[in-house]
């Protein structure tokens, strides 16, 4: 086996892991292969639900704030 270092890991966080690793009865590399593995499947979650949902505005809508903005850069002192 190989020892590997986590550098800046404060004293509570380590505690903390450790604790985590003998409440669940699970040695410390498997908790943070579970870890790793839950964080990577919920992130993926997160930006799946982000980029695959449906739409805010109506196309009606959007138009309409379109129509807001080209006038808006036609005013006197707009830079664009």
């Amino acid at each position: 086996m190989e020892t590997r270092t986590i550098k800046n890991v404060d004293n509570e966080t380590w505690k903390r892991f450790r604790e985590l690793a003998i409440k669940n009865k699970i040695n410390m590399s498997n908790l943070l292969k579970i870890m790793i593995r839950e964080f990577e499947k919920e992130s993926k979650e997160f930006w799946e639900a982000i980029l695959n949902r449906g739409k805010n505005l109506s196309d009606k809508e959007a138009e309409k704030m379109m129509a807001v903005i080209r006038e808006s850069r036609k005013e006197y002192g707009f830079r664009g």
